[in-house]
């Protein structure tokens, strides 16, 4: 996969995290809870360390600042994954889980995909 090409579909996965923000930020039950709070900021910096990359055209800045807050955002899936049901049982917070989880999933999917096509991305220094 070309760096231009991953970039293309991180943005479509980024804007799947961009509503798992959404709804957290706007979730009642998670309104005070530290870790919730925790989880809908982390997906926030993500996407917005990689927007001045992606609007000067600069890909491979791009998936060197998406591969260094890959850890952190797997971090925060991880955490969410957990503590869901601590903060609601709602099958709202359970699907919003998943989908981070996916999320997860597939940004690293992708980043192997433009590494396997040749491409050098390292890590965020």
């Amino acid at each position: 996969m070309s760096p231009e090409e991953a970039v293309e579909r991180l943005n479509v996965v980024l804007a799947h995290a961009w509503m798992v923000r959404n709804f957290l930020k706007h979730a009642e039950e998670a309104e005070e809870d530290a870790d919730m709070l925790e989880v809908h900021r982390m997906i926030f910096d993500s996407i917005r360390a990689v927007e001045p990359s992606r609007a000067s055209g600069d890909h491979k800045k791009y998936l060197r600042r998406m591969q260094g807050k890959l850890p952190k955002l797997r971090g925060v899936a991880e955490l969410f994954a957990r503590e869901y049901l601590r903060v609601s049982m709602h099958t709202n917070f359970e699907m919003a889980s998943l989908s981070l989880t996916g999320v997860v999933q597939h940004i690293e999917e992708i980043l192997a995909a433009v590494k396997k096509g040749g491409a050098d991305v390292p890590p965020e220094e």
